[in-house]
């Protein structure tokens, strides 16, 4: 029997091979469109562009890593089934001499290469950014090996777009000459650029870039292992580097996550990036995990699965697969929402997000269900969501699945007191109605919770008088007790 005659119906698994200016990629993803699982990662690390700015070509040793990175990716894609692979290339096969010797090994290998242009660079990086951070307002920088993409997102939508030849591989003789500062402002004086994104963060994406915030998170000892949306200002970015002059690579091979392969390309990306915010006048920078890769999936969408929350529809989809009711998420969100209307937009996703995790946990001992509800919110592979939301996810499930009074140590480094105190007022309401539904839809359909003066009342339909057992009471009384209110209970004669 074949691979995928025991996958049955699952969704098709599609690849993208994007042939970078520092690295090539294979990535083969699978499931909902909207946010599809990543299978299979792998990066070679070919400096296709490390001789451009000498020589204007591939050089012969990159050329070699490249038709081997090509032949296995190809490989490996036919192995897995996929059922579409799309090649792309970037940069330094755009801009070298002998480009089109890269794509005839492509060819050789069975893939058709894309020869992606600037412009088209920039939009699938800024596309990238704004499915992972829906809300992103400000300036996309993707940093390759190449090319420095800069491109304007709004409400959804690219305006501005712009590439330089700023690539980490082609900084070292502009750094070594003094020129660096003067020939970034002048290039983006001449785009129309400069003071562009004052007062605005500047989106940062690439590989050197993510290697930078590993640096900080490291220093800053931040308690999460998760980069996307982590925030740097101007002043950690100029403490960064000043870092990088004493530090050796030894010590960086210490930092968690950071690829030994980027080390010798920080101090430039470093020294682009603080030069970047002065010219840009951006606020500070923010981190996104999503790009090139991501953007080109989600320009394929149509605009209704382009508009759907991306956190919803991962959390959605771990209920799916690792839940007893993977459709009660959102019944049981509608249910215990009356007790929280004057919830801002923002928190009632989180609590929306939490509703539809609230059963992950039933798989484990029970004796660390909560335990299991935390993980799967602090690094669970969740976009569109904070380091502050992650915590209030984690709080909110460590309460509904019997969880401590005290939340675990981490959290409060992550978001505030009242924040952490709503989010287990929610843990303690979904609580109430797991235990009183045992996760059937008809229970939660013919009751309502609602606030009475200082009361949390449970209006109940006669036909489910009995459901109100003593395990339901003592719950109900410690969501009122949450709420520094009072329980009860009502039945409809």
């Amino acid at each position: 029997m074949t691979d995928r005659a025991e996958r049955g119906s699952e969704p098709p698994r599609t690849a993208i091979i994007d042939i970078g200016s520092n690295s090539i990629r294979l990535v083969v993803y699978q499931g909902p469109a909207r946010l599809p699982t990543t299978l299979f990662n792998e990066k070679v690390l070919a400096g296709l562009g490390r001789s451009l700015a000498a020589t204007g070509s591939i050089d012969r040793e990159a050329m070699a890593a490249a038709a081997t990175a090509l032949r296995r990716f190809a490989a490996l894609a036919a192995a897995m089934e996929v059922s579409r692979v799309r090649t792309v290339a970037t940069a330094a096969v755009r801009d070298a001499s002998n480009g089109a010797a890269l794509i005839d090994l492509a060819s050789e290998a069975g893939l058709s290469v894309e020869i992606l242009s600037g412009e088209d660079e920039a939009a699938a990086a800024g596309y990238g950014v704004l499915s992972g951070i829906p809300g992103a307002n400000g300036i996309v920088g993707d940093l390759g090996g190449g090319s420095l993409e800069l491109v304007r997102v709004r409400k959804g939508e690219l305006t501005e777009r712009a590439s330089f030849p700023l690539g980490v591989l082609r900084l070292a003789p502009l750094r070594s000459r003094g020129r660096l500062d003067r020939a970034v402002e002048a290039m983006l004086r001449d785009a129309g650029w400069v003071g562009a994104g004052k007062n605005l963060p500047l989106y940062l994406v690439g590989g050197s870039w993510r290697g930078l915030a590993r640096l900080a998170m490291h220093r800053a000892r931040y308690p999460l292992p998760i980069i996307h949306q982590y925030a740097m200002s101007g002043d950690t970015i100029a403490s960064l580097r000043r870092t990088l002059s004493q530090l050796g690579k030894p010590q960086l091979k210490d930092v968690p996550g950071l690829s030994g392969g980027r080390i010798p390309t920080l101090s430039d990306a470093a020294a682009l990036l603080s030069v970047l915010l002065k010219h840009l006048k951006s606020s500070g920078t923010i981190v996104s995990a999503f790009g090139l890769r991501e953007g080109l999936l989600f320009q394929e969408l149509d605009p209704p699965d382009r508009a759907r929350d991306p956190l919803i529809a991962g959390t959605r989809d771990e209920a799916r697969l690792a839940g007893r009711f993977p459709e009660h998420g959102d019944l049981l969100d509608r249910w215990i929402a009356p007790l929280f209307a004057d919830d801002k937009p923002a928190e009632a996703r989180l609590r929306n997000a939490a509703c539809q995790l609230a059963d992950v946990g039933w798989r484990a001992n029970p004796e660390f269900r909560a335990e299991r509800g935390l993980e799967i919110a602090l690094h669970g592979n969740w976009v569109g969501i904070d380091g502050r939301g992650r915590a209030m996810l984690a709080q909110a499930l460590w309460t509904a699945l019997g969880g401590a009074i005290n939340g675990p140590d981490v959290l409060p480094r992550l978001a505030s007191e009242a924040a952490l105190r709503r989010a287990a007022i929610w843990g303690h309401a979904i609580r109430l109605g797991q235990r009183l539904s045992a996760g059937v839809a008809d229970p939660l359909r013919r009751s309502r919770l609602a606030l009475d003066g200082g009361k949390v009342r449970l209006d109940l339909d006669r036909a489910d008088h009995a459901l109100y057992g003593e395990a339901v009471a003592k719950r109900h009384a410690a969501l009122a007790a949450a709420m520094g209110l009072t329980p009860a209970s009502n039945v409809a004669r």
